[in-house]
């Protein structure tokens, strides 16, 4: 029972990693509106977003290349692409909601393995969820969806009121 809930120094590290980049992504959207490496807060939700999807790659709890290790692949190819569209694109057109679309994307990426490990770890000897495939869980990562769909169409409304105030180069 208790092994259940048991982390490796690694796994410990990962989760650590993970919960000050979910912290950090929080703050950012809380204080600016939004995740953006010009921040303190959305700087260091995007590096140590990375080092959670980087360390995340080797961990091998159900035995062999999963479902997670993909989400922390896809995550690394979202930030890349925000990344970028962040500080190469037009700061006025489309690369902008790219980039906050883009890190909003990978906050919602976190919680899927947030709610799955805690979720069939806890609480000891009786987990909320039998599993990945849970219903209650998938429900869970679905209203999480839906949250990020509003945040999404609240970051979009607020991009279009800037540019309006703000005159394009």
């Amino acid at each position: 029972m208790l092994d259940t809930f048991t982390l490796s120094s690694f796994g410990a590290f990962h989760t650590l990693l993970a919960l000050i980049a979910v912290v950090a992504g929080l703050l950012g959207l809380v204080r600016h509106g939004e995740i953006g490496t010009g921040t303190r807060a959305g700087l260091t939700y995007v590096v140590f977003t990375v080092l959670t999807s980087v360390t995340g790659l080797f961990i091998f709890r159900h035995g062999s290349f999963g479902p997670p290790h993909v989400l922390a692949i896809a995550t690394l190819v979202v930030l890349a692409i925000a990344y970028a569209a962040e500080k190469r694109g037009n700061p006025h057109g489309f690369a902008r909601y790219v980039a906050v679309l883009g890190y909003s994307l990978t906050l919602f990426f976190h919680l899927i393995p947030g709610l799955t490990e805690t979720g069939t770890r806890l609480p000891l000897g009786d987990p909320a969820f039998t599993g990945p495939e849970d219903p209650t869980l998938k429900a869970l990562v679905g209203a999480g969806f839906l949250v990020y769909l509003v945040g999404a169409a609240v970051q979009v409304l607020r991009i279009r009121r800037w540019r309006r105030l703000v005159p394009s180069t």
